[in-house]
Formats: structure tokens, sequence, C-alpha cells
């Protein structure tokens, strides 16, 4: 047994420390218009969007950073739905004038929020690539998991996200992001693309880039449903079980930091809503502040913070924020 699969073997995470950030992941607050049953965030039309919704100053800090940080080449975009913030455009539009590759979260359903049935085709404008969550392919999973009618409205800005260029081999990035429905690991991801892909166009004319598939986090409102079902210790004993060295290596938390809608800077998202904070390598806690004034080299080399919940990433094909690391 090689030395991580030890640690795993005892219930512990491997130490792991950060290489060269390249990605800046942002999570604009918890304001969404859902309210998923696996969501990590907790978010929902409830959050409270003036305290937990980054502010136009953070927007700015953020697009500092970008210019002062080159190594920094992509900014994704998470929440919540990032969309509901009010200076999202600005920060997209932003990003992209700085050359950077801009990646969004997107729940698809959002589009039918007021001032946002436009959002195709700023996407498509800005070539921004949009990452969609579509958890099953049919309507009955998706309804339970996500919601009453989610299915069909997803469907539609599918449809409108194609309309606006976004196709199987053209326009910019189209992913679609699966997880499972219960405490199961995700099933083998290229196959299920297949699948995806014969279903929504043969049955719905839809097309798309590829698939994400990724695996459920143990925290907040899923482990809350687990806990109630009495399967929380099963679940988590699995991704113990199925722990993959191999996918150390891909793993986001190594080349990617969070900014939370605080200014606090993670890890990952996970850590995020954790709180688990991200440190630099004398081990003093992250704040976009600080990265401003210290750089993003900085963190190179630096100890990422991991705990149980970590293994849902490293667990059969392994996934992070980005689908299969293991293919």
């Amino acid at each position: 047994m090689n030395p991580p699969a030890a640690v795993a073997a005892n219930g512990c995470f491997p130490a792991l420390t950060r290489g060269r950030t390249e990605t800046l992941q942002f999570n604009l607050g918890r304001l969404c218009n859902q309210a998923c049953l696996h969501c990590h965030v907790d978010s929902s039309p409830a959050r409270d969007g003036a305290h937990e919704n980054a502010s136009a100053e953070l927007v700015d800090d953020v697009l500092r950073l970008l210019e002062r940080a080159p190594s920094l080449r992509t900014l994704d975009l998470t929440g919540g739905a990032p969309e509901l913030n009010p200076h999202f455009r600005r920060l997209v539009e932003g990003a992209r004038t700085l050359g950077r590759t801009v990646y969004v979260r997107h729940n698809l359903t959002v589009q039918g929020e007021p001032g946002q049935a436009d959002l195709p085709t700023f996407f498509a404008r800005n070539q921004v690539a949009v990452w969609c969550s579509l958890p099953c392919y049919l309507e009955n999973n998706v309804d339970r998991q996500r919601g009453r009618g989610v299915f069909a409205r997803s469907l539609d800005a599918l449809r409108a996200l194609n309309a606006a260029g976004y196709r199987e081999s053209s326009g910019p990035d189209l992913v679609l992001v699966y997880n499972p429905q219960g405490p199961s690991l995700p099933p083998p991801q290229p196959a299920l693309e297949a699948d995806y892909r014969r279903i929504l166009r043969d049955d719905y004319g839809i097309e798309f880039r590829r698939l994400a598939t990724i695996t459920n986090q143990p925290i907040h409102r899923f482990r809350d449903d687990l806990a109630r079902r009495g399967a929380l210790h099963e679940y988590q004993d699995l991704l113990v079980e199925n722990f993959n060295p191999s996918t150390l290596d891909g793993l986001m938390c190594r080349s990617a930091l969070s900014v939370r809608w605080d200014g606090r800077v993670y890890d990952c998202d996970f850590n995020l809503v954790q709180d688990l904070s991200a440190a630099d390598v004398d081990d003093v806690p992250l704040t976009l502040a600080g990265l401003l004034e210290r750089g993003t080299d900085s963190m190179e080399a630096a100890p990422i913070a991991v705990a149980s919940h970590c293994f849902a990433c490293t667990a059969g094909s392994g996934s992070s924020c980005g689908g299969a690391l293991v293919v």
C-alpha cells in the first residue's frame, strides 16, 4: 500500500500542498432561485442577498487581482446563482477584457428570473464557458432533486444556449454537470456522457460539448438529508473505501483558490462553506486583501486544508469541481 493509501486507510486524508495557482474561483453569494437537495452551499431564494452577496468593492478587488496576477488564467464564477449578484455582468466583462477565460456555474432555470432571459446571448458574446447543472436526463430524477418543473425549464434554457451558438462542436464550451441522486458514486463518465448525448439529442434536440460527473459532498444540506435517512456513516465509509490516490495530482485545490463573498480565501468551494480558511506558507489565514498585497506566487508550496469531506473528491474516478479526474 502506498503512503497516501495507507493514510486513507486510517481514515485521515493525505497531506497536500499547493502548486502554481492558475484558477480563481469566486463564490458571489448564497442567493439562488433554487434550493437543491444536494447543494453544499445551502443556497436558496431565502438567503440574505444583502449580507451574503459580494459587494461592488470586492468585485473591483477581484478584477484588480486578475490584472496583477498573470498566472490566474481562469475566473470560475459560482454561487448560489452567481448571475443574481448585481455586479455579475460587469465582472464577466472585466475579466474578458483582461483576456481571462471565464467559467460560470449556471443552474439553467435562472434564465427565467426577471432580467435574465438574455443570459445565453450575454454568455455567447463574452465567450463564457457555461457549466450547467443537469443531474439526470430523466424528468422525475431531476425534479426530485432540484424541484418540480426544473427539468422542463432546464431543457428550455439549454435550447436557448444552443440557439445562441453553444453546440456540440462549435461555439464556447457547454458542459453539463451530473451528480448522483443519493449516497452513491457517479458511474463512469464516458459511458454516461454517451447516454446523455443520445437521449438529449434524440428526444429533445439538444446539443452540448461534454459531461462532467461530480460526487456529492457529505456537508450541509446533503449531509443533513443523509443523516435523516440514517445513511450518513455508510456514505462516508463508501468515500474512504473508494479513495483513489491517482486523483490527488488533479485535484482542483492544487491549482486554484476560492474567494468567498466576504473577501476571505479558501482552498476550494467545499472548504469555503466549511469555513476552513486557506493559509500561506507561514500559516497565516488568507484574505483577498492579503493576496493583492503579496500576490498568488506566495501560495506556492503552501499546505492545503484537508478534512474528511475531501474523500468525496478522490473517490473512484474523482471529481473536485471539474468532473472525473481519471478516466
